[in-house]
């Protein structure tokens, strides 16, 4: 019975060892292969017969071969029990096979080495999809730093303009003072001044990487931003005949930056003035509500629509586009969702081609105000 049950013992761990989805193998002490199984041909390419008469050193690449042997020692000198490392392996044909290497040592009944039990993964793919990762974190790392570059350029040259157009209000008002002060179009542009200033503000301090300021998020006031959107938007919206309705909360607050919001808001709201059907008035509404620990903000206008069967997938993406306007670029709804996802938001849409669209913008709430 004993003899049957070493047999069946033996037989089981032959089954394990061959059928392994892993590579399994027993190396001598001196890196010699004594036994291998199917899993460790696949990976590297070689006949059994042709392991057994190398040694692992031969096809190790020899960046990876001091940290493995100095494991194997520490093992033989008792300092660890098992250990694990990433390694490169030479195939057959030449290539480099990245493997997950696991490796125990057994001992005799003298505690002399016998052989190591070594398990390869194949991390090829993984390391591939990794190296693929990091160059375009690299390639975004080098597009921030132009967008740094871009931003210091655009506020200082903005900021000039804005101050020579303030000087140019002034001058107007000395010289026609008496008629200005009852024109709403002089008055929209003054306000209309004031409001990109601030915006102009906002991105400065953002230029200079303020990280007290940018790292926190600021509580605002989502009534007061949309109300100076739709006024910074008013002349474009009283030419192109389109209402613009704000049903929003006044104690509504959201967490965010002033940047930000002014962006979101205004993209959303030129956006649906531009893509506005040419078959009726154009309207927008905005409205809120409290989400759990969101407040969604909706923007819904009665335009053209968006077929999101078939466009969906470019909806948020960098030059997708789904309309043939001549100033459709595919890049505000890109840079709009990258602002909501980073303060912590998302966002939604619904369309119907012909009937018009909603996007719902979650941003977390700041808690309501009286």
């Amino acid at each position: 019975m004993p003899k049957n049950l070493d047999r069946l013992k033996n037989q089981v761990f032959q089954n394990i060892f061959d059928n392994a989805n892993g590579g399994i193998s027993i190396v001598s002490p001196d890196g010699v292969w004594i036994k291998v199984n199917q899993s460790i041909v696949d990976l590297l390419g070689y006949e059994k017969d042709e392991l057994y008469q190398l040694n692992f050193r031969d096809i190790t690449h020899r960046d990876d071969l001091e940290s493995d042997l100095a494991h194997m020692q520490q093992l033989i000198d008792g300092e660890i029990e098992n250990y694990q490392i990433e390694k490169r392996y030479f195939h057959k044909n030449g290539c480099v096979v990245w493997a997950l290497l696991s490796v125990s040592l057994v001992r005799d009944e003298a505690n002399a080495p016998i052989y190591f039990i070594a398990q390869i993964t194949d991390i090829s793919t993984q390391k591939s999809a990794t190296w693929h990762l990091e160059f375009l974190m690299n390639v975004i790392k080098g597009q921030n730093e132009k967008l740094k570059d871009f931003a210091h350029i655009a506020t200082h040259d903005i900021r000039t303009h804005v101050g020579n157009l303030f000087s140019i209000t002034e001058f107007l008002e000395e010289e026609f003072k008496d008629t200005l002060k009852s024109s709403e179009n002089y008055k929209m542009l003054k306000r209309s001044l004031t409001n990109l200033d601030e915006t102009i503000n906002h991105l400065n301090e953002m230029r200079l990487d303020k990280p007290k300021k940018f790292n926190i998020l600021n509580k605002l006031s989502l009534h007061k931003y949309i109300e100076n959107s739709i006024y910074n938007i008013s002349a474009i919206a009283k030419r192109e005949k389109c209402k613009i309705i704000n049903k929003v909360d006044r104690g509504f607050s959201i967490m965010g930056i002033e940047a930000y919001i002014d962006s979101i808001i205004l993209n959303f709201l030129t956006n649906s003035i531009k893509y506005k059907s040419a078959e009726r008035s154009a309207t927008i509404e905005l409205s809120s509500s409290l989400i759990d620990e969101f407040v969604v903000l909706k923007i819904r206008d009665n335009g053209l629509g968006i077929d999101l069967k078939s466009n969906y997938n470019k909806l948020f993406t960098l030059n997708g586009t789904f309309h043939k306007h001549p100033d459709s670029r595919g890049i505000g709804l890109y840079i709009t969702k990258n602002h909501i996802e980073s303060i912590g938001g998302k966002i939604e849409v619904e369309s119907k081609v012909n009937e018009g669209t909603c996007f719902s913008v979650y941003f977390l709430s700041g808690l309501t105000t009286a």
